[in-house]
């Protein structure tokens, strides 16, 4: 009896991590709209799970901030501003110019070494996905690249800051990529960011990540701006 219930409570666990981590990637690409309602029962249906295992993995969602649940609503993919977003790129450059700062006074050459693997296998990875929007190669070696820049920075909090920052940008990102349709060049800024590091240029890095994290803000608030309007003319 013992056996039985510990497997049945694995299965579980199981379930819900998978539903966990294919809703997350799915939230993150875009997938699903900002506000839109995660139905547990049609989410059940979708991923052949109890509605106790998706429940588990929309209050884990919640508890990121990717999902909100309100009494008597149920649960909702969060929402997106042009507020939030200057808020978070404001922390983003706060923490991703601290950590490569540090890092470049830190980093060894197994430090610089990841950076230009990382560097090397995100210039190699087409960046568009036949939609238009992000590949899922690239982003996921985009996501390793600046991973890499801040690895050496000698601060597990600081890391652990930085990864949830970024992984909260990730839901704004492909708004870039389809505002911009080739008038930027993310390559140039990416490898000039990497030659900065490299060189151990704190400040040069420092300025050329800010850029870069300033540039990407100032492309999806015009998208965002440009909806809301569209939306008040309705």
């Amino acid at each position: 009896m013992v056996l039985q219930i510990s497997a049945e409570f694995a299965m579980s666990g199981s379930a819900t991590q998978t539903v966990y981590e294919k809703l997350r990637a799915s939230l993150l690409a875009g997938l699903y709209q900002p506000e839109e309602k995660l139905k547990i029962s049609e989410l059940g249906a979708a991923f052949a799970v109890s509605p106790g295992a998706i429940r588990e993995a929309l209050a884990r969602l919640t508890a990121e901030g990717l999902v909100t649940a309100l009494p008597q609503r149920g649960f909702r993919v969060a929402p997106v501003s042009v507020a939030d977003l200057r808020d978070l790129t404001d922390m983003r450059i706060e923490i991703e110019t601290k950590c490569l700062r540090r890092a470049i006074a830190n980093g060894d050459l197994g430090w610089e070494t990841a950076v230009i693997a990382a560097h090397h296998r995100m210039a190699a990875t087409p960046i568009a996905a036949d939609d238009g929007s992000f590949s899922p190669a690239w982003t996921i070696a985009h996501g390793e690249f600046h991973a890499a820049l801040a690895q050496a920075c000698g601060s597990f909090w600081m890391l652990r800051v930085r990864d949830l920052l970024f992984v909260h940008n990730e839901r704004y990102l492909d708004l870039a990529r389809k505002a911009d349709r080739g008038r930027r060049d993310a390559a140039r800024e990416h490898r000039e960011l990497m030659e900065a590091a490299l060189a151990r240029d704190a400040e040069r890095a420092a300025a050329v990540m800010a850029a870069h994290l300033g540039k990407t803000r100032d492309t999806i608030e015009a998208v965002l701006l440009a909806s809301a309007a569209l939306s008040a003319q309705r």
